[in-house]
């Protein structure tokens, strides 16, 4: 059965990769697309481009206290700051790129954190503590946003079941959201015996902990969309609060089809949701995303892995030759 999921997932991720470049050629079919955005592109100022540059790095700042706040979780303080940030950065890089469910980022964690002494089974906690964490900002945005603004669900017409896209429902959906964040803050403050849902146990996290998840994963999710927010044209930008609440949906949606990158998938949300901007200004804002927050840090961590990979063969190399334990070594260039 586990051999057949294997096959399963990555088959569903390329069908829904197909689907939506299927559905996004029909949306831009008749316009001269490569020309259209490498205009729009060229009208991105360098300020705007700066801009998105400094979320890039607020968002993967984040990402990097994801890492620190599970370590801390897990009682692990004897790792440096440089070298959690690079073993974060290289894991998000490939996973962002090839798929959370097909490279979930376990291995390069566990290839990492051990030279450090952590066991497999802290690495695995570990792994999911991030997954909440991101899961709670998710969650927490969502209800936020749903809440505040729940006139904007409306821009998911015809992408959702139609009742979803009503005031009414998306008030009360925000505000299961919230709840259900409350009741996490309450299980942590009140030391809550954890949550067990099949062969799901929830450790709630010390009330220290829990506050650093809620502002970690918001502030991570706040740059990632702050990258097309500022690559958008200033005329016909919806604003910031709308484009991260269609970042939400349209992120959550390539997560859930299993597509490598969310390819297709995410873009095809986006020009759905904001009908006000040109469709072209919007794909060229995408392609800023997919350059700053995925391909450049995609050719880092690989250039890291490479790196990493060969110091471990050239230590096992001289643990063979000289007959003595070689000492372990991290990413470069932590501790250094």
């Amino acid at each position: 059965m586990k051999r057949f999921l294997d096959f399963l997932w990555p088959a569903l991720g390329l069908v829904a990769v197909v689907i939506s470049v299927s559905l996004l050629y029909r949306e831009f079919q008749g316009e001269a697309v490569g020309a259209h955005v490498w205009a729009r592109l060229h009208q991105i100022t360098p300020s705007q481009y700066f801009a998105a540059g400094l979320s890039t790095l607020v968002a993967y700042a984040a990402l990097a206290w994801y890492d620190r706040i599970a370590l801390q979780h897990l009682n692990v303080t004897h790792i440096s700051w440089p070298f959690i940030s690079l073993c974060s950065f290289t894991t998000y890089a490939l996973s962002h790129n090839i798929g959370a469910s097909v490279f979930s980022g376990a291995m390069v964690r566990y290839r990492a954190y051990s030279t450090k002494g952590l066991s497999a089974t802290q690495v695995a906690i570990l792994v999911a503590f991030c997954s909440l964490t991101f899961g709670l900002g998710v969650i927490l945005l969502a209800g936020l946003v749903l809440t505040i603004e729940p006139t904007e669900l409306r821009r998911l017409e015809g992408l959702v079941p139609g009742f979803l896209t009503h005031r009414e429902y998306a008030i009360w959906i925000g505000g299961a959201f919230l709840a259900f964040i409350g009741l996490y803050v309450a299980g942590s403050v009140l030391r809550l015996h954890p949550l067990v849902i099949g062969k799901f146990k929830l450790e709630y996290p010390r009330p220290g902990i829990m506050v650093r998840q809620l502002i970690a994963a918001p502030l991570e999710l706040f740059g990632a969309a702050g990258i097309i927010y500022f690559a958008l044209p200033a005329d016909s930008n919806p604003g910031y609060f709308v484009v991260l609440g269609m970042f939400l949906a349209s992120f959550s949606a390539g997560l859930v089809s299993n597509a490598p990158g969310g390819l297709g998938v995410f873009e095809f949300f986006f020009v759905h949701c904001l009908p006000e901007v040109h469709k072209t200004a919007v794909l060229a804002a995408l392609i800023v995303f997919r350059l700053f927050y995925l391909i450049v840090p995609l050719i880092f961590a690989i250039f890291v892995v490479i790196i990493f990979e060969s110091r471990k063969a050239e230590q096992a190399l001289h643990h063979h030759e000289d007959g003595e334990p070689s000492s372990q070594k991290s990413y470069p260039p932590a501790d250094a």
